[in-house]
């Protein structure tokens, strides 16, 4: 993995963090809780290149998500909304979706469907 790539897959996760991204470590699911952003460990224990999250490709949006996803990029593009930039990238974490295209660099898996309740 290249150093960029290492920097982008870091920047990702870490903005996942509160949203309970799911990992594969080394053939293994795991549940993100901890990352060391500057030595490019994860969970205390591994490495940035035994990595992959779990996402969801952005074909994979429920009817329902799309009316969200355009009520907040809909709202970004009106002067005077209330929704910026970033809340946009925080649904998209929450929801889990890779609007970075990680899974088409091989930086993340494809989430099995239903491997994300997202009805909490």
């Amino acid at each position: 993995m290249t150093q960029q790539d290492k920097d982008l897959l870091l920047r990702d996760l870490s903005a996942r963090l509160p949203y309970g991204v799911k990992i594969n470590i080394n053939g293994e699911e795991d549940t993100l809780l901890e990352l060391g952003v500057d030595t490019g460990w994860i969970n205390a224990s591994y490495d940035i290149d035994d990595v992959r999250p779990y996402l969801r490709s952005l074909s994979n949006m429920t009817e329902e998500e799309y009316e969200e996803y355009y009520n907040i990029s809909y709202g970004m593009n009106n002067i005077g909304s209330k929704y910026k930039y970033y809340d946009l990238c925080d649904w998209f974490n929450k929801h889990h979706f890779d609007y970075r295209g990680l899974i088409e660099k091989g930086l993340a898996l494809e989430a099995p469907e239903g491997m994300y309740n997202l009805n909490k």
